[in-house]
């Protein structure tokens, strides 16, 4: 298990060098971040992946081959203790749902403020998953129920309000209940209100499975 103190080692993926050397370097700055390897090509962190066994897999999801298949190759792969978080300029639910599949532990947008990539890294190898600018204790249950029947299948919508829905799709995109509060003016407390509505409605417990519910039926569109 690691522990608090050790130097989490890192290999970066990514196809777009001066992005690659600028995060190379931003991560080098942390004391506890070591980047062991980098590389722009998706054959080449395979095998960086095998031979160094990093705690990190930083992966672009653009490069060639592209990150999904590096997860993929590696899922068929002894583990070794590396997990991969998956960065892009864009991503699609569906392209969410397949790299948690593959094995993933975070996904993180190229836009975030390095300190959310930084945050990300660390949840991560203390043990939890991390989707846009979230951790995620227990993603694994979601993973699981991404093939399983969605509640009340017949009926997606079960009388969601417009609000509901836009709540609905800030879960999926990873926001917090204050980052919810804040990008509709509302206070905290109502954003609580309207989760145990749209759980009620939906016949889901948790924000994760409100989530997996949302992808599958198509209640937000990310387009």
């Amino acid at each position: 298990m690691h522990k608090r103190n050790d130097v989490i080692r890192i290999v970066v993926a990514d196809d777009h060098r001066i992005f690659r050397d600028g995060l190379c370097k931003l991560l080098a700055m942390e004391p506890d971040f070591r980047v062991e390897g980098e590389t722009g090509d998706g054959d080449r962190a395979i095998q960086l992946a095998q031979e160094l066994h990093p705690d990190i897999l930083l992966l672009d999801l653009a490069m060639r081959p592209d990150g999904l298949e590096v997860l993929r190759s590696l899922s068929h792969q002894p583990a070794g203790g590396t997990r991969a978080i998956l960065l892009t300029a864009a991503i699609e639910n569906p392209q969410i749902v397949e790299a948690l599949r593959l094995g993933a532990r975070g996904v993180v947008l190229k836009e975030a403020a390095t300190a959310v990539l930084f945050k990300c890294i660390r949840s991560v190898v203390a043990g939890e998953y991390w989707i846009g600018n979230e951790a995620v204790a227990d993603l694994v249950k979601l993973v699981r129920e991404i093939t399983a029947p969605a509640p009340k299948r017949n009926c997606p919508k079960n009388g969601l309000t417009p609000r509901e829905l836009q709540v609905i799709s800030t879960i999926v995109a990873g926001y917090s209940n204050k980052e919810i509060a804040s990008k509709f003016s509302i206070s905290e407390d109502t954003v609580k209100h309207h989760l145990t509505n749209i759980f009620d409605k939906l016949g889901v417990s948790s924000r994760l499975e409100l989530a997996t519910y949302a992808i599958t039926q198509r209640l937000v569109d990310n387009s």
